[in-house]
């Protein structure tokens, strides 16, 4: 009886032995769940599962070998979302449409047209490919499509925009959501460090052992207690394309809030520039100059930066790129003074790593950081945790 259930664990990477596989038939001999599917679910959990880390594996294997026997409740009829209905409506381009818009060239060309257009334009424009407006392959307004543009009002929809006109309210990631964090905790323990610091008001068991057996009394020894001695600069990108990323970053966020008692963070939105946030609902009017943390905080922190990397490459490379505002220098001479401050730093990006290639920011991004950019998966948060436990 459920052969097949320990030989699919196998399989999936979960030592299942036959003293667990009689020890299940003997629990469920003596009645000790009920007859429920969801029941017998956490008792082989607790049977066959002895470590955390196989926690989601197990999850996987136990839902494809007893695929249906959780009911799936009743079908509703499906409610499109008023605002699809009238993307609908919205100009339709295939990728060889898309391809054939040009850009109309640098970034400076892009702002003094835009100057132009606000200065000869009268009345509303949709669907055009000239005038501010909505839809079509205009570069400047927004609900339409084109490879480099300012957004004006409304929605994202290509990650393109150089410049965004619009005031845009964030909400401060939620560092006590636990759901999915379990797996980025045991991921994030290979950073941490433990010193000895302070009094001696520990016992030294080991110790007290030794000396008592070398002395023939007993040898009482104390030790400092230990401390977690990584410290940890997180910053946090926000809003934008990010917002697709909200549920990973919080869970992210509340594993490093209980792995790390050190631990400082930050907000930014894109690239991080010459001021930072603490709090996103006052992000205009409360902000750390990055000058500051680069004189606070020793390079013995670990500098951690978590984001998708999905900018236009002028907020990278250009003075004035950042779409919010109009930056003195450009984002990548702040990525070079925080990894020559913090020599340890990695970049967690979101977006699978099968997609970095198609986006020209985060190859730039990958390149600044000396190719440290992992993603944010258990995989890539081990290796990333293994880059900053190298010594430099």
């Amino acid at each position: 009886m459920f052969i097949s259930f320990v030989e699919a664990l196998r399989q999936g990477g979960i030592p299942a032995s036959l003293k667990e596989h009689l020890l299940l038939l003997e629990a469920l001999d003596a009645d000790v769940i009920g007859q429920e599917p969801e029941q017998f679910y956490y008792l082989a959990r607790s049977v066959f599962v002895h470590d955390e880390s196989q926690l989601d594996r197990f999850d996987r294997i136990f839902g494809q070998v007893f695929k249906g026997i959780f009911p799936d409740g009743e079908d509703e009829a499906a409610q499109l979302p008023e605002e699809w209905l009238r993307l609908v409506a919205e100009k339709y381009l295939t990728p060889e449409e898309m391809e054939a818009i040009k850009s109309l060239g640098s970034w400076d060309e892009i702002m003094e047209t835009l100057k132009k257009r606000l200065e000869e334009q009268k009345e509303r424009h949709a669907g055009g490919n000239k005038w501010i407006g909505t839809g079509g392959t205009s570069p400047f307004g927004h609900g339409g499509y084109n490879p480099e543009g300012v957004r004006i009002g409304g929605p994202g929809r290509h990650g393109r925009a150089i410049k965004v006109w619009e005031k845009r309210e964030f909400q401060d990631l939620d560092d006590t959501r636990e759901l999915g964090t379990r797996n980025i905790k045991v991921a994030l323990r290979r950073l941490r460090r433990f010193a000895r610091e302070g009094a001696a008001d520990e016992l030294d068991l080991d110790e007290t052992i030794r000396g008592t057996a070398r002395q023939g009394w007993l040898d009482i020894h104390m030790r400092p207690e230990r401390h977690n001695a990584v410290k940890l600069l997180l910053f946090l990108d926000i809003g934008g394309s990010m917002d697709g990323h909200v549920r990973q970053a919080e869970e992210l966020f509340s594993a490093c809030r209980t792995e790390f008692k050190h631990l400082e963070h930050f907000y930014f939105h894109n690239c991080i520039y010459e001021g930072v946030w603490k709090e996103n609902r006052r992000r205009f009017t409360d902000r750390t100059p990055t000058w500051d943390i680069l004189h606070k905080f020793g390079h013995d922190h670990k500098l951690v930066i978590v984001g998708d990397a999905a900018m236009s490459p002028y907020e990278i490379s250009h003075p004035g790129g950042s779409i919010e505002h109009m930056n003195e220098e450009a984002g990548a001479v702040w990525l070079q003074r925080l990894t020559n401050t913090y020599p340890s730093a990695a970049w967690i990006n979101p977006t699978p790593e099968a997609y970095w290639g198609h986006s020209h920011s985060t190859g730039m991004v990958r390149q600044l950081m000396q190719d440290r950019m992992y993603p944010l998966t258990v995989e890539g948060l081990d290796s990333a945790m293994r880059e900053l436990s190298r010594k430099k």
